[in-house]
């Protein structure tokens, strides 16, 4: 994932990391160059690298 694909991120987004269901679903708090504050369910507010996590979207209805 590159920088440009953090375009897609925006804060208050709901979102789920692939490697850690476990975690919940997150929302988005902010978004910078790379870095996403996401603040999961069951694991806290976690600084997200997005250039080394492609983070799944989840849908408002989900």
């Amino acid at each position: 994932m590159t920088v440009s694909s953090t375009l897609h991120l925006a804060p208050g987004m709901r979102v789920r990391h692939p490697d850690q269901p476990d975690w919940g679903v997150g929302q988005i708090q902010s978004v910078i160059a790379d870095r996403v504050t996401v603040n999961f369910e069951h694991a806290g507010k976690l600084l997200i690298i997005a250039s080394a996590v492609d983070l799944e979207v989840v849908a408002d209805d989900a």
